[in-house]
């Protein structure tokens, strides 16, 4: 390939790239083609994106991008995943996808700043989401005051169960 073609590649991944702020790099290799519309096909429909790319051209783009540590993990066939609501989505559905899909494999990522390898990779799938995340605070705010209504209302309802029964007991003394 000669420089001039090579550039444009690069220039090319620059482009692509450039809102990319983290990602995850994932081996593809040993997918049929069946397998690889199927995973496509998921992870577009969650707004993730898979490119495959040339190493040492992505390598330099990403450099000049100032994620030049991603070039460490870009080894063999190598394809960068991005997208969804945050790397952490991403994470989830390629692990869920590599036990689907044996030959699919994390191989690393990039996120704020820190290369990551395999395992943290994977590991990012345990951590809760942004909508977990949010769920988790609503929850935390929630239980006070639902803990306060609870405290009201179970004093309350014994007080009106035992004017129940007084005047329950009152019809009964009146009627007799």
């Amino acid at each position: 390939m000669s420089r001039k073609v090579k550039g444009y590649i690069e220039s090319e991944y620059q482009a692509q790239f450039a809102e990319v702020k983290d990602c995850l790099v994932v081996s593809l290799r040993g997918l049929s083609g069946v397998q690889n519309n199927e995973l496509r096909g998921d992870l577009l429909s969650k707004q993730i994106h898979v490119n495959v790319v040339k190493n040492s051209l992505a390598s330099r783009a990403f450099k000049s991008m100032g994620m030049e540590g991603l070039g460490k993990v870009l080894s063999g066939p190598c394809a960068i995943a991005y997208g969804g609501d945050s790397i952490i989505d991403v994470a989830k559905v390629m692990v869920e996808w590599s036990k689907k899909l044996e030959p699919l494999e994390i191989k690393g990522g990039f996120l704020e700043g820190m290369v990551l390898d395999a395992k943290a990779g994977e590991e990012l799938a345990k951590m809760p989401n942004r909508q977990e995340l949010q769920g988790m605070v609503v929850g935390q705010v929630l239980s006070p005051g639902s803990n306060i209504a609870g405290a009201l209302i179970g004093p309350a309802g014994r007080i009106a169960g035992c004017v129940k029964t007084l005047v329950e007991k009152l019809e009964e003394s009146e009627a007799a």
